[in-house]
Parts: C-alpha cells; sequence; structure tokens
C-alpha cells in the first residue's frame, strides 16, 4: 500500500496473462490500512474482480502454484501462525503462500511486521527475498519479462 506499486504489480501481471500465466490476487482480510484496502488499489489499478480472491476462497490453490509473490505482507503469511504454539499470533488465519512450490517476497526492509516477529517463510528454502520499494521492483520484473520476448 505505500509503494502505490499496484498500477506496476498489474502492468506486470497483464505481461504474464499474455503469455498464458495463470494470475490470480489473494487478498488477507486484514490486508492494507483498513480492510478493503487492497480491494480498492486493486480495483483502482483496473484489476478486474475475477481475479481477486479473499483468503478462504484461494488458500488451498497455493499447494499447485508454481510461485505465489508476496508483496509487502508480514504476520498474514507468516507460517508460525499454524505451526508454533508458542508464537503470539498462532490459531491467526493465514494465507498459505508457504505451500507454493517457489516464493517471491518484495519487502522495503528486513524489520518485523505488526506481531513484532521473525517470519519463518522469510527463511524458507522456498523463498527468495527481493528488498526494496515494490513499484521499483515491479518495473524491473516487467522490463526482465519483455525481455525474454
Amino acid at each position: 500500500a505505500v509503494a502505490q506499486a499496484q498500477h506496476k504489480i498489474w502492468e506486470m501481471c497483464k505481461l504474464l496473462i499474455e503469455r498464458d500465466v495463470v494470475v490470480k490476487f489473494a487478498i488477507h482480510p486484514v490486508a492494507g490500512r483498513m480492510p478493503g484496502h487492497m480491494n480498492v488499489l486493486l480495483a483502482e489499478a483496473g484489476v478486474p474482480y475475477d481475479l481477486i480472491f479473499d483468503m478462504e476462497e484461494i488458500n488451498e490453490e497455493f499447494q499447485t502454484a508454481d510461485v505465489a509473490l508476496v508483496i509487502g505482507a508480514n504476520d498474514v503469511v507468516n507460517p508460525a501462525a499454524r505451526t508454533d504454539k508458542s508464537s503470539p499470533i498462532y490459531g491467526m488465519p493465514i494465507l498459505n503462500v508457504d505451500h507454493a512450490k517457489n516464493v517471491q517476497v518484495i519487502k522495503r526492509g528486513k524489520g518485523v511486521g505488526f506481531a513484532g516477529i521473525e517470519n519463518a517463510l522469510f527463511f524458507a528454502d522456498n523463498t527468495r527475498m527481493v528488498y526494496g520499494d515494490a513499484q521499483k521492483v515491479a518495473a524491473g520484473m516487467i522490463q526482465g519479462i519483455k525481455d525474454l520476448g
């Protein structure tokens, strides 16, 4: 939300869709500054509503996804909520992005989320971290896709 990257992300997704990649947007209920915030940002960028899914609708699909691209999220994708009974977020519903074959995470920095705890996802073997402004990272990804032809 801070980076206002939704337009670049949608531009990147359109390039992927043109190349027959299935693209879906997964929204956690508390993502953004307030409930519904991410839906508003994606709508503003022109993302069709049929590509936007609530957590309950899409969570099972991560286990068959080749890639989950996580942008700016922290606690809402932390597997400790499912696996670590001593975690302050244990039991909180999360997006199961860690079940995807590959996870790419774009974050501004290495800081922790609102819960103040490390995120095991960020250290998982199937995760690659990209630190930087999401808008600039997305622009680089767009160029990379275009360079592929």
